[in-house]
């Protein structure tokens, strides 16, 4: 029977992630839940085992000498669990080698293309049988539905909070931006558009539960405003691409989406003002804290060390 005293593998997580950063918060988002569900963990590990594990503090919170002692007991224990579970998934044969992977649109249409033309060589390398691939791409809200429900082994969403009910790990960051076709009134616009101007604005737009639009709305929720009526709602990152090009009215892109775009002119990015208009993309699944053991694990390792790619070069550029 379990033991009074040892906190599930959990709560034992949290205590390592504050020994790594300094903070309630950073572990809690690295764990993929709010900053109170961490807190309330480890006050009930606290009191489950009648020690005094972590100083909280108004500069962020640290171990005491007995929440280091414990965590470095957790440590090797998390490491001989992880290894257990992937081992058990190692003996669950040839459901290793399928994977089905739902990505929000932007994801599924700029990035995981590379990602699983990386996972094949990188397989066919190590001399193993190629992973086969179901890819359904939707948006954010859909693609947590999928993961969440067991239709999906894994998920790739974009948006600003983790989303609760899954496990998340943090893959890269991603920024929008306001774009219009060249030579359009607006795109000739040069003094930046304040938060209520963006709000009265005809936009074309991704339609209520994608990653992009939940980036603007928040965006606008955090100076006390709401997002008006689209023109045009599309449904996918490159229909609004294609119809802004056409003429359409602007919208609110990924900046790498649309980067080539913007080089040649035939896009153009309308200053803003005031609005955090940054996202994270994030992989998502359910059940163990690592990703699915497998192939599934390894498109986590290759998307993230893409984006690591991605980020050291536009830190060189600059």
């Amino acid at each position: 029977m379990p033991s009074p005293h040892v906190p599930e593998l959990d709560g034992l997580r949290l205590l390592v992630g504050i020994a790594q950063h300094a903070s309630i918060g950073g572990t809690a988002r690295a764990n993929g839940i709010s900053q109170q569900a961490a807190s309330e963990r480890l006050r009930a590990m606290e009191a489950q085992t009648g020690l005094t594990l972590v100083h909280r503090g108004a500069r962020g919170s640290k171990l005491t000498p007995a929440g280091v002692v414990v965590a470095e007991w957790a440590a090797r224990l998390i490491e001989v669990a992880d290894e257990i579970d992937t081992a058990i998934e190692g003996l669950r044969g040839d459901r290793s080698r399928e994977l089905s992977v739902w990505a929000s649109m932007t994801i599924a249409e700029s990035l995981i293309p590379r990602w699983l033309v990386l996972l094949r060589q990188r397989q066919q390398g190590e001399g193993h049988l190629p992973t086969a691939v179901s890819l359904n791409a939707s948006n954010s809200s859909h693609v947590v539905e999928a993961v969440r429900d067991g239709t999906a082994h894994l998920g790739f969403v974009e948006g600003v909070e983790a989303p609760r009910g899954v496990r998340c790990a943090s893959i890269g960051h991603d920024e929008l931006v306001l774009v219009a076709a060249a030579g359009t009134p607006i795109s000739r616009r040069r003094t930046p558009l304040s938060p209520a101007e963006v709000a009265e604005l005809p936009l074309t737009s991704r339609e209520r539960g994608s990653g992009t639009r939940e980036v603007l709305e928040v965006a606008l929720g955090q100076q006390g405003l709401t997002m008006g009526d689209a023109v045009v709602e599309l449904t996918t990152a490159t229909s609004i691409r294609e119809a802004v090009l056409a003429g359409s009215s602007p919208a609110f892109l990924s900046h790498r989406f649309v980067s080539r775009d913007l080089d040649s002119g035939h896009l153009v990015v309308v200053p803003t003002e005031n609005l955090d208009l940054k996202r994270v993309f994030r992989a998502v699944w359910v059940g163990t804290r690592q990703p699915p053991a497998g192939p599934g694990r390894e498109l986590v390792s290759i998307a993230r060390a893409a984006e690591q790619r991605l980020g050291h070069q536009r830190t060189g550029a600059k």
